[in-house]
């Protein structure tokens, strides 16, 4: 399994309850773009049509080398391939309230592009405020002990 890309700020924004599993459907000249890391899933977000799952607003630059007549837009929205029983099942949660479904990482699987999303639940800032303490304190413990010595 090869990390393409993952969403940093999805940890920082969200409590993570469920992860999936997801194909995603894409063209070729997206997937030679994918193989060279020209993709970026910051602010992109995913949801429910008509039964089915799309993630909208992740960007893939376009492949330099493609003919002109494949220049699509590069911000379009790519539909997930799940089992409609997983779909049902989100479908489900997501209707509660609080609920999203957040792509965390793009990755080959094999030579399929699999992309992992999960339903969370935004978070408040005393939260994120909370976050940023706990990371403070751990690398202040850290420096501590790489500087004496053990």
């Amino acid at each position: 399994m090869k990390i393409i890309t993952t969403n940093k700020s999805a940890s920082f924004e969200y409590f993570i309850e469920e992860k999936y599993e997801a194909g995603i459907q894409l063209e070729g000249n997206e997937i030679k773009s994918l193989r060279l890391g020209n993709v970026n899933m910051n602010d992109s977000f995913c949801f429910l049509r008509e039964g089915e799952a799309c993630v909208k607003n992740m960007h893939i630059a376009l492949y330099d080398k493609s003919d002109a007549f494949s220049t699509k837009n590069t911000r379009r929205d790519r539909k997930l391939l799940l089992h409609k029983a997983e779909l049902a099942k989100i479908a489900g949660k997501i209707n509660r309230q609080g609920y999203t479904l957040v792509p965390l990482k793009l990755y080959f699987k094999g030579s399929l592009v699999k992309i992992e999303i999960a339903l969370c639940k935004g978070k408040h800032t005393y939260d994120k405020k909370q976050a940023i303490a706990d990371r403070d304190v751990k690398r202040s413990v850290d420096r501590d002990i790489k500087n004496a010595g053990f």
